[in-house]
């Protein structure tokens, strides 16, 4: 389990990256006005400058990539409950993400800020995790037709 969660880690680290830089641009496309906005303002303004705001980021949404990554072993362990399994998983990965979403400024700094932010976080992961679970059904399901075709 050790290895597993160490292999994922190590892999979720450039996942984060990627996805954390996806994000940027996309955020640029919608709000930038035909410029590219690699972190939000008031962090370059807090570290300093842009360069030392990016490197913060970056750094950041790769232990967020380790975290979702690394705590993915959570749906390795069978005898745990499904409902087990997603509150652990939700509740490691909300623990992560949201003081680095704040850190970064990726929300507003007030209680209706952080409220957003978590409900934006925690809709997003219902709908992720039931889009996965019927994918795992819907392969349940076409499994045991194989299963019943090859009985008959």
């Amino acid at each position: 389990m050790k290895k597993k969660i160490i292999l994922r880690g190590i892999w979720g680290f450039p996942m984060g990256l990627a996805i954390g830089y996806a994000e940027c641009i996309l955020i640029s496309l919608c709000r930038g006005g035909g410029y590219y906005s690699p972190c939000s303002p008031a962090l370059s303004a807090v570290m300093g400058n842009e360069i030392n705001a990016v490197i913060v980021q970056a750094l950041l949404c790769g232990l967020i990539g380790v975290s979702f990554a690394a705590s993915s072993v959570i749906w390795d362990i069978e005898h745990w409950s499904l409902i087990k399994q997603t509150v652990i998983y939700f509740l490691i990965n909300a623990i992560i993400m949201m003081p680095a979403a704040y850190f970064l400024y990726w929300m507003e700094r007030s209680i209706k800020g952080f409220l957003t932010y978590f409900t934006m976080f925690a809709l997003i992961f219902i709908i992720v995790w039931l889009i996965s679970f019927a994918i795992a059904r819907y392969n349940v399901r076409r499994m045991n037709e194989n299963l019943n075709k090859i009985k008959n």
